[in-house]
């Protein structure tokens, strides 16, 4: 069986997104699937991680097609304020800035990658044909590329599976963007287009599923997940009290009420403030090291803007504790942030501060790996921080997780090819 997948993000960029398929692509032949990669000559990644382009596949058959974007030109124009590329939506923009937003989040529908559509049509129509590809898979976001896989089933007849990493309408910043009426209403039609036309959807959650399950009967959720190849070797935990988060962490993910306990928990115990110690691995918004400054906890805060997926494996497995920060917005329920896998795979506690009845709480719960804060539980989220303190300072601070091996990637690939082979 031969599958072509069309994605954007493909090494050297870096982030989650690209790992997700990065290792399906891995694991497929071992359950006899074919995959061949269509993906973009020269992108412009937010973030590269060049020590990921040594796990494709040698004899992998990736296509090319070069792309024409809207941020290259922004970026030449000096408008980084925005921070879109990074994820982030910059709350104070220029007035040139929130100009040049209006017209990307109105006229650039689904999104600025939509220039590649029509000339990814053309070149994969023949391509598909003449190739016996047997089923097409689309990854967004970018939400532009299925409708690529749209136009190329109706053209070929192909089979097509739609994979959402992140919802469309109701992604975290979707709330945010200066959208017009007519513009809020094509999103919708085009997401609701895709789900109806896609021969089977591919979701990361379960609450994603319930949003696309009355738009096609055959909505599956396969997760994101963690892999045990390029792992550190011995590890050494931090002699601090280390709290580690890991991945970009925007105005709406900045965990306000984590600061204040910690602010208070300090100055409640001298033994607190010393061993203390908080690494924030990735990008920050402005509003996070507003925030901390707000509450004094500079000297006690490291920021390391992007390390390399292997070093990422060891901060994880040398922190005495594991964020996971949520982003406050309508659709926190169905975040399921790619991190928490490896956190699980790290053996380390994790503390979660978001909806205790969301998808991640449900993977915290289900495995024993940690706990899951509601947004305004100051009280809750400290008893847990001084009980998880105590146990450093006896050191008994350890992982009680379990049943985590469903969240393997060679395992949730077997699901996959399970659905690829039903088509």
């Amino acid at each position: 069986m031969r599958v072509l997948l069309i994605t954007y993000y493909w090494p050297p960029a870096g982030g989650s997104g690209v790992q997700r398929w990065l290792k399906f692509v891995k694991y497929l032949p071992s359950f006899g699937v074919e995959p061949l990669v269509y993906t973009v000559k020269n992108p412009s990644y937010a973030v590269e991680d060049l020590s990921l382009s040594h796990e494709v596949p040698k004899d992998l058959w990736v296509i090319t097609k070069s792309i024409w974007e809207p941020n290259t030109l922004l970026g030449r124009l000096k408008l980084k304020k925005t921070k879109q590329s990074a994820g982030f939506l910059d709350p104070n923009p220029t007035f040139f800035g929130r100009q040049m937003l209006y017209i990307r989040a109105n006229y650039f529908i689904p999104d600025s990658r939509k220039f590649w559509i029509k000339p990814s049509v053309r070149k994969l129509t023949s391509f598909v044909k003449e190739n016996k590809v047997d089923v097409i898979i689309t990854t967004g976001p970018p939400h532009s590329l299925h409708l690529i896989g749209a136009a190329l089933k109706n053209k070929t007849g192909v089979k097509w599976v739609a994979d959402f990493r992140d919802p469309w309408t109701n992604i975290d910043y979707f709330h945010n963007l200066p959208l017009t009426n007519k513009a809020r209403r094509k999103h919708h039609d085009l997401e609701t287009m895709v789900l109806n036309q896609a021969n089977a959807v591919v979701v990361v959650g379960k609450f994603m599923k319930k949003e696309f399950d009355d738009r096609n009967d055959k909505v599956v959720v396969i997760s994101n997940g963690f892999d045990d190849e390029n792992l550190p070797g011995e590890v050494i935990l931090d002699t601090k009290f280390s709290i580690s988060h890991i991945g970009m962490m925007n105005a709406d993910r900045n965990p306000k009420i984590l600061w204040k306990a910690l602010k208070e928990l300090m100055e409640e115990s001298e033994d607190f403030a010393q061993d203390l110690s908080v690494k924030l691995i990735g990008k920050c918004d402005r509003e996070v090291y507003q925030s901390i400054a707000d509450f004094k906890l500079q000297h006690h805060v490291s920021f390391v803007a992007y390390v390399p997926h292997k070093d990422v494996l060891k901060f994880q497995r040398s922190s005495q504790l594991l964020l996971l920060a949520v982003n406050r917005v309508p659709s926190a329920k169905s975040v399921v942030t790619g991190k928490v896998f490896e956190y699980l795979q790290s053996k380390r506690p994790i503390i979660g501060i978001g909806p205790v009845d969301g998808d991640l709480a449900e993977i915290l719960n289900e495995t024993g790996s940690g706990k899951m804060i509601d947004f305004d539980d100051l009280t809750s989220l400290k008893g847990l921080l001084r009980k998880q303190y105590a146990l450093y300072k006896a050191g008994g601070l350890n992982s009680q997780a379990q049943h985590i091996d469903q969240y393997h990637r060679k395992n949730l690939t077997k699901d996959l090819a399970t659905l690829l082979k039903s088509l």
